[in-house]
């Protein structure tokens, strides 16, 4: 069995790493991928709920999601992982340790931000959004960088994610993935 990719879908919250995730996830099964979606949010309740949103506990979960991301890709999945992924460290922890590993960064312009998260303009708690807080790092070299300003629809920029990442996999007959 051959590994699997690992799509890291990262940026801002609001910048539609959700949504775009959930369309690639579509494209690969589509393509005939055996493909995983895993989101941020969703992932927070998986692993109990517990943990709050300070610098600390945000780093713990992110490695987390590094290492279930990788566990999953080692087992031949294609794992596409919706993220705000805050810190670089978490992001060359994935190129050195999962070979099938592709950074896309998803920006949006400020008023679409705004528009999506009220919360970057409510200074009572601002100073724990990701992005306003300056214990975030932005990727500085994604394998892609995705400007989500509306023009494209999610299955557009899906398609584009694969293509520009030179991902097209074949559709595998059944004897190919039983073998």
């Amino acid at each position: 069995m051959s590994g699997g990719r690992v799509f890291w879908v990262t940026g801002l919250a609001g910048a539609g790493k959700t949504t775009l995730g959930g369309a690639l996830y579509r494209r690969l099964l589509d393509a005939g991928c055996r493909a995983i979606l895993l989101d941020g949010d969703r992932l927070r309740e998986v692993f109990g709920g517990q943990h709050g949103y300070s610098v600390e506990e945000r780093r713990y979960l992110a490695m987390c999601y590094a290492r279930l991301c990788s566990m999953l890709a080692d087992q031949g999945a294609d794992v596409v992982c919706a993220t705000v992924s805050m810190f670089a460290s978490v992001r060359q922890w994935n190129r050195e340790h999962i070979p099938g590993y592709r950074e896309i960064y998803v920006v949006a312009p400020v008023d679409h931000l705004l528009e999506r998260r009220a919360f970057y303009s409510d200074p009572a708690i601002s100073q724990d959004v990701v992005g306003l807080n300056p214990a975030y790092e932005l990727p500085t070299d994604p394998h892609l960088l995705i400007e989500n300003d509306g023009r494209r629809t999610p299955e557009q920029i899906a398609e584009e994610i694969l293509s520009s990442l030179g991902d097209h996999r074949p559709r595998q007959s059944e004897e190919e993935q039983s073998s």
